[in-house]
C-alpha cells in the first residue's frame, strides 16, 4: 500500500484554457500506464481550448453545470453525475456554463510512449461556446 502526497492546485494556463481554471492532481500512475486523474474546477463561462489526447479522456461531473463541444459542432450540456467520455483523438472542448461554476472527475490514460498525450489547438470562439446544446437531463 502507498499513500500519495498531493502537489498543491495549479492555476490552468492561458495558453490552454479561457477564464479561470484549477486542477487538483489526484494521482499520477507510474509506467506503464500512466494515468492522471485529476479534479478540474472551472468559474463560470471559463472552458478549455480544443484538444485531444491520445489515449481518450473521461470526464464525470461533479459540480455545477457543465458543456462539452465536438468538432461536429455537438455542445452537450452535463449535469453532476454524468460521465462523458472522449475516444482517442477526438477533438472536443469543456467547460462552465454561464453563471455557473463547474467541476469534473478527469481521468486520462498514458503510456511511456514519448508522444504528448493531450494535443492542444486553438480557442473556442464565443459563438463555438454559445452554440445550441443538447441537455443531459
Amino acid at each position: 500500500m502507498e499513500i500519495f502526497t498531493q502537489p498543491p492546485t495549479a492555476k490552468g494556463p492561458a495558453e490552454t484554457f479561457t477564464g479561470d481554471v484549477w486542477v487538483d492532481l489526484i494521482h499520477a500512475g507510474p509506467g506503464p500506464g500512466r494515468s492522471r486523474l485529476s479534479v478540474v474546477r472551472f468559474a463560470p463561462g471559463a472552458r478549455s481550448h480544443w484538444h485531444s489526447h491520445r489515449l481518450g479522456q473521461t470526464l464525470h461531473i461533479i459540480e455545477g453545470a457543465a458543456l462539452l463541444g465536438s468538432r461536429d459542432g455537438t455542445v452537450i450540456e452535463a449535469y453532476p453525475g454524468d460521465t462523458i467520455y472522449t475516444a482517442p483523438g477526438e477533438e472536443h472542448w469543456h467547460g462552465a456554463a454561464p453563471g455557473r461554476f463547474m467541476a469534473h472527475l478527469a481521468l486520462m490514460e498514458g503510456d511511456d510512449s514519448d508522444a504528448p498525450q493531450t494535443i492542444w489547438g486553438g480557442r473556442v470562439t464565443d459563438a463555438g461556446y454559445a452554440a445550441p446544446r443538447t441537455s443531459t437531463r
